[in-house]
Formats: C-alpha cells, sequence, structure tokens
C-alpha cells in the first residue's frame, strides 16, 4: 500500500494545439481519493478542480470517465503514471 498522501494514478494528455489536460488519482491523508484534473496551455499554470471519492474503485472510474472525455475532444495519452 502507498504511503497516504500519494498519487496512485496519473494521465497526461496532449493536443495538437499546445495545450494539456491531467488528470490525477490521490488518496488522502485522511483515507479518502481525490480525482484532480488540471487544464490549460502548455508551460503556463492551468485550472485546477478536485473531485473527492470514498473509495479507490469510484475514483479511478471517475478519473477514466475524465480521461475518455478529453480524449472524445481530440487529447491523445503522453503518459501514464501508475
Amino acid at each position: 500500500m502507498p504511503a497516504r498522501g500519494m498519487e496512485l494514478l496519473s494521465f497526461l494528455l496532449l493536443n495538437a494545439r499546445a495545450r494539456f489536460y491531467r488528470v490525477e488519482v490521490a488518496e488522502t491523508l485522511f483515507g479518502d481519493y481525490t480525482v484532480s484534473r488540471e487544464w490549460g496551455m502548455r508551460g503556463r499554470p492551468g485550472q485546477r478542480r478536485q473531485h473527492w471519492h470514498g473509495n479507490l474503485r469510484e475514483a479511478v472510474l471517475a478519473a477514466d470517465r475524465w480521461r475518455r472525455q478529453a480524449m472524445r475532444r481530440g487529447y491523445a495519452v503522453e503518459r501514464i503514471s501508475a
């Protein structure tokens, strides 16, 4: 089991217009899980949103939904970290 507060899963998606979309799943210090989404122009700070989930399964399913939505909008997976 990873240490609390560690990133468990991360998708970095890029598109041809120099934009990025990142989706991360991490465990909080309190045992919940967050899905963090960040998007914007490459090389600049992006906008960020966090969604909290009670268990890892819900968090991973939510992250996968956001990844699929980004891919429908023209983003391609550049890197997956687990």
